[in-house]
């Protein structure tokens, strides 16, 4: 991988996500309703995404799957269709590698072969890791001990699973905000729902034991920690009263968590996460195409921040973490 030049650091965004044709033709709608307009560019893994990539001034993408139904489909299917997304994932990364890497989709409805497609991807096909997204069949978080060896396998490669939102629960959905969604659609996802679903499996992550068990397991989260960050203090000490099992709960959020700037470019809240995680542990990630790249680059300018805590963020962390 290039370094940076004398001008201009080098940049790897590693929440970036493209959508796999067959994957989507297992989705509700082909995922045209859900994805909409950014279909075309989801699915691209050449000319359009590189010339936005350019156009920016960002040198690299860890390439990740959008949520989408290999984690809601029966074992076998999931199995086969995780497979064959990762193989063609791994050819595009080949026809680009100075530009690409990649996450593999993992067929969690079938937790051993999903470790097992972590280790072949890792081991064959020479990805970073895993994102997983939201829940397994519309109602399993993935902190249950029947996902664990998924976790076991990427403490035993070294490689780090990344959270990602997916859909809320249904339920929570319909006692939460469904009534305001008709004005304010993304409220149950990127405004509101996926920061309480996601932060909801991170806190029942660290709550599960599953970090005793593998003490040198990474995680990945997105949206600058899904408002952990601001909130760990308060879980820990609440967590800690008098009559509940005491648990280090912001021990084990700064010791096993990075957290990337994807889709909130907002400096006070950088600054919290750099307070309470430290510097090595923030990454750059855009979001895209569900954010831009150019305002993320943008606001990477304004920050107050040393030129060497900004190469950390912009590709010296990712490149420690990933072994890029």
């Amino acid at each position: 991988m290039p370094a940076a030049t004398a001008t201009k650091p080098y940049v790897i965004a590693l929440e970036e996500h493209y959508a796999d044709p067959a994957v989507l033709a297992r989705t509700e709608g082909g995922g045209r309703g859900r994805m909409g307009a950014l279909l075309d560019r989801l699915t691209d893994l050449g000319d359009v995404r590189l010339g936005e990539m350019d156009a920016a001034g960002i040198d690299f993408q860890v390439l990740s799957h959008a949520p989408s139904a290999i984690q809601q489909l029966d074992a076998t299917e999931s199995r086969q269709l995780a497979r064959d997304a990762n193989d063609r994932l791994h050819d595009a990364v080949d026809r680009n590698p100075e530009r690409f890497a990649a996450f593999a989709a993992l067929p969690t409805t079938d937790p051993q072969a999903a470790a097992d497609e972590l280790e072949r991807t890792v081991s064959q096909l020479g990805f970073k890791g895993a994102m997983i997204h939201g829940r397994s069949r519309g109602e399993e978080f993935h902190d249950l001990r029947k996902f664990w060896p998924i976790y076991e396998r990427a403490q035993h490669l070294d490689v780090p699973i990344y959270i990602h939102p997916g859909p809320p629960h249904p339920a929570m959905a319909a006692a939460y905000y469904n009534d305001y969604l008709q004005d304010h659609p993304f409220l149950s996802s990127a405004a509101w729902g996926f920061t309480i679903d996601t932060a909801t499996q991170v806190v029942r992550m660290i709550l599960s034991g599953l970090f005793d068990a593998y003490p040198r397991l990474k995680v990945i989260v997105g949206h600058l920690g899904e408002g952990i960050p601001y909130l760990v203090d308060r879980i820990d000490v609440s967590l800690n009263r008098p009559g509940g099992k005491p648990i280090a709960f912001k021990s084990i959020f700064s010791n096993h968590f990075w957290v990337t700037t994807s889709g909130h470019f907002s400096t006070p809240a950088l600054m919290c996460a750099l307070m309470e995680l430290g510097i090595d542990r923030i990454l750059f990630s855009v979001d895209w195409p569900y954010v831009e790249n150019q305002p993320g680059m943008d606001w990477m300018q304004t920050i107050p921040l040393s030129a060497e805590d900004r190469e950390k963020m912009l590709n010296g962390n990712a490149r420690r973490l990933l072994k890029l």
